[in-house]
């Protein structure tokens, strides 16, 4: 069995190196233009240039979406960007369209090219359609059994690529006219509004301004809000069905996600590939999970359909157990000082949780700060003001701090 790629998002460069350095073989990203998230941050085509020098001199892949459903004023530009990005060396184009297939075979034939998950991949000969045409990889739709997976393994030579992780949408594989119906604002080209996580009640034509809770809860109904996908308890059946490629969601998700989800399935996947036979899903990776923002999890469509269970109809939208409030950038080894980024307010008494990007990472009490000109302060209240800690040990760049919440 051949060791599958971890694929982790990156919503701007520095989720990009936060992905590389907690475990991504590979990461996925938005260019300035032709992407489905409008609103990640995204990467300017520098961004992008800095991101492939970044992870090829760590050894990992750096894929760019270019997979909106294009109208035709889409189409203006497309050869040249291709061209360009291709030029910055990335390895893949994530494409949905017939028509930016052919471009990118075309103006870039060297760059392999992964079909989207909004092509809604769901059959073998859908699979073998788009292998005949050129795509090396295929971002399996989620509505998929691990049984139908298997099949289209068996069935057609093509790298296959899935979910593992993350928010689960509730059209097929993203195809949805919410957005566009009730916003405006068009889910195929980028610029979804997520109106399937808004609260919903009932209203019955006849009483117009009489609002019925369809399940008893103050803050509305969720209709149509499913839990986040989550395998980490079932990796071994994941890799018993040929996937090239573990894919997690979230683009628009904090540093903190990206690293703390990376690296427990980083964690997961080695675990597994030193001793496949004694191997045991750990609890504490599970838990750790849980610290991460998410809606509850389920395991979507791989074990068949979902049921009542795997959506939240009440209470709220994330479930947040922890506040990230600081990244370290240090640590000075004769003063004893741990050099920090500040993310969110903390203070002098707080006790922070250290994740770092191998190994335990621990506690540490916040029992004094400073800032850079040496002035004593009782909180590190700015965004992103540097201040130091006391710490008897060194402590890895890059790790996160964050704060339990009472």
């Amino acid at each position: 069995m051949t060791k599958p790629e971890l694929l982790a998002p990156a919503g701007n460069l520095e989720k990009l190196k936060f992905a590389i350095t907690y475990g991504a073989d590979a990461v996925y990203l938005g260019g300035p233009q032709w992407g489905l998230r409008a609103y990640a941050g995204n990467f300017t085509m520098d961004d992008i240039a800095a991101g492939v020098a970044f992870a090829h001199a760590r050894g990992a892949r750096v894929y760019v979406t270019v997979n909106i459903i294009p109208h035709n004023e889409d189409l203006v530009g497309l050869n040249d960007y291709l061209a360009d990005l291709a030029d910055l060396g990335v390895d893949a184009f994530i494409i949905s369209d017939p028509g930016v297939l052919l471009a990118a075979k075309a103006v870039a034939p060297q760059v392999e090219r992964h079909l989207s998950t909004q092509a809604n991949v769901v059959n073998y000969a859908s699979a073998q359609f788009w292998a005949d045409l050129g795509v090396t990889r295929i971002i399996l739709a989620r509505e998929l059994s691990l049984g139908e997976i298997a099949e289209i393994k068996r069935r057609v030579d093509v790298e296959l690529e899935a979910f593992v992780h993350g928010a689960m949408c509730i059209s097929y594989s993203g195809r949805c006219l919410l957005s566009n119906y009730l916003t405006g604002r068009d889910a195929n080209r980028g610029a979804c509004a997520q109106p399937c996580r808004y609260k919903y009640h009932l209203v019955e034509e006849k009483r117009p301004g009489q609002y019925f809770p369809i399940f008893e809860d103050e803050r509305g109904s969720y209709i149509m809000n499913s839990k986040d996908l989550c395998m980490i308890e079932h990796l071994p059946q994941l890799l018993t069905v040929g996937l090239s490629s573990l894919k997690i969601e979230g683009r628009m998700k904090s540093v903190h996600y990206v690293a703390t989800v990376t690296k427990v399935y980083r964690e997961a996947l080695d675990a597994y590939f030193v001793d496949p036979a004694n191997y045991r899903s750990q609890p504490h990776w599970l838990e750790e999970l849980k610290k991460a923002s998410n809606r509850g999890f389920t395991t979507g469509f791989y074990f068949g359909h979902p049921g009542p269970e795997d959506h939240v109809y009440k209470g709220e939208l994330y479930q947040r157990q922890y506040d990230f409030v600081g990244v370290v950038e240090s640590y000075d080894p004769d003063k004893q000082l741990l050099w920090v980024e500040q993310r969110n307010h903390f203070q002098v008494g707080d006790t922070l949780e250290v994740l770092a990007p191998q190994g335990e990472g621990g506690q540490m009490a916040v029992v004094a700060l400073q800032t850079e000109t040496g002035e004593a302060v009782d909180a590190a209240r700015h965004a992103q003001m540097r201040v130091a800690l006391p710490c008897q040990k060194p402590i890895a760049p890059m790790s996160l701090l964050r704060r339990p919440l009472s």
